[in-house]
C-alpha cells in the first residue's frame, strides 16, 4: 500500500506540472528551408527564396491607387506582401540559374538567402553552369558578386539581354540618371564588373540561341531589355517571367497599374496586357520572382483581370 501511495503521488506530480515543463522549452522563429521543387517535363525546377518583402504602395501608378491600396490595407495587411526568389534548372546536362537575388547588395538582412537554400537543396554555387538575367535590377542581380567584388558562381556563364547592359553598364547614362536611381547603376556596375573581367559575361539579341529547350521572351518595358526564358521540355512548358508583377494581388485584377521602376511605364502596362491573356489562355506554369512563394503557377482569367492558381504542396513533384 505504501509503494501504491507514493506511485500515485508521483504520477500526480507529473500530472500537476506540465505547462511548466512545455513553458521551459523556447520559441523557435526559423522557418523551413526556403526552397520548392518541380518536375516539369524532365526538368527539375527549384525555387530559392532570397527573401520576403512588402511592396510600398506608393511605387504603384495608376488613378487613386496609392491611396486606394493604404485604405485597403488597413483591413488587409498582407494585400502587398511579396518576395525576392530566383530559379534554379537542372535540364539534365546543365545546372542553369534564373536570376540571383539580392545578396548582400539590398535589402539588408531580409535578403541574401539565396545561396544558402541553393545548398540546403544539395547544390553547391561552384555547380551551376550558366545564369540567365531577366534584367539588371539589383533584386535580380546582387547575389552575383559579394561586396568586395568575389564572384560567387566562379564557374557559370552570365547572360543578360543587350539592351539592358549597354543601358546599366553605361557610365555616361548613369552620369545623367536621377540622384535616387545611382544606386541601381553603381550595383549594376559593381556586381557584373569581376564576371567582365574574367571574361564570363554575356549579352546577347532576342533571337539568339542560348540553351537547348529554353526561348528567349522579350518583355520590355520594365527595363530596356527585360527578358522571360520559356523552358520546353516533354510537352510541359514554364516561363519565367522577371518583373511583370511586383504586386501580386493589386496587379492581377489591375493589369493597367506600373510601378515607379517601371522604365517605360506605358511599354510594361502594353507588355503585361498582352503576355497575361496568353499565358492565361494555354495555362502555361509561371515562375514569378515577386509572387507569394515559391511564385510558381498559372493564371486564371477572372472578370477584367485575373486569379493566381498556386502549385500545391505535395511530396509527388511532377507538374501536372
Amino acid at each position: 500500500m505504501r509503494f501504491a501511495a507514493g506511485l500515485l503521488a508521483v504520477l500526480a506530480s507529473f500530472v500537476a506540472i506540465p505547462n511548466a515543463a512545455l513553458a521551459a522549452s523556447p520559441q523557435h522563429h526559423d522557418q523551413v528551408p526556403g526552397f520548392y521543387r518541380l518536375k516539369v517535363g524532365d526538368l527539375e525546377v527549384t525555387a530559392l527564396l532570397d527573401g520576403s518583402a512588402v511592396a510600398d504602395p506608393h511605387w504603384l501608378q495608376g488613378e487613386k491607387t496609392a491611396d486606394g491600396v493604404l485604405k485597403a490595407l488597413q483591413n488587409d495587411p498582407h494585400m502587398i506582401d511579396g518576395n525576392d526568389t530566383g530559379y534554379l534548372v537542372n535540364t539534365g546536362k546543365q545546372l542553369i540559374l534564373v536570376d540571383a537575388g539580392s545578396g548582400t547588395w539590398y535589402g539588408g538582412a531580409a535578403f541574401g538567402h539565396l545561396v544558402a537554400n541553393l545548398r540546403n537543396t544539395g547544390y553547391t554555387p561552384e555547380e551551376v553552369d550558366i545564369v540567365l538575367i531577366t534584367h539588371l535590377h539589383v533584386d535580380h542581380i546582387g547575389g552575383l558578386t559579394t561586396q568586395d567584388g568575389r564572384i560567387v558562381f566562379p564557374n557559370a556563364e552570365v547572360y543578360v539581354a543587350k539592351p539592358d547592359n549597354d543601358f546599366w553598364l553605361s557610365p555616361e547614362i548613369a552620369a545623367k540618371a536621377p540622384k535616387d536611381v545611382q544606386p541601381f547603376f553603381q550595383a549594376a556596375q559593381g556586381v557584373a564588373a569581376p564576371y567582365i573581367k574574367a571574361g564570363k559575361w554575356h549579352t546577347f539579341s532576342d533571337s539568339e540561341h542560348i540553351v537547348d529547350g529554353m526561348r528567349i521572351v522579350p518583355l520590355h518595358g520594365h527595363t530596356p531589355g527585360h527578358t522571360g526564358y520559356e523552358f520546353s521540355a516533354q510537352g510541359k512548358n514554364i516561363l519565367f517571367w522577371g518583373d511583370i508583377i511586383h504586386a501580386q494581388r493589386v496587379q492581377l485584377q489591375h493589369p493597367e497599374v506600373t510601378v515607379v521602376l517601371d522604365a517605360d511605364q506605358a511599354a510594361a502596362a502594353v507588355t503585361r496586357n498582352q503576355l497575361l491573356p496568353k499565358l492565361a489562355s494555354e495555362g502555361i506554369l509561371i515562375a514569378g520572382p515577386h509572387m507569394l512563394f515559391p511564385g510558381l503557377g498559372r493564371l486564371h482569367k477572372e472578370g477584367t483581370g485575373y486569379s493566381w492558381a498556386p502549385v500545391a504542396f505535395t511530396d509527388k513533384w511532377e507538374d501536372k
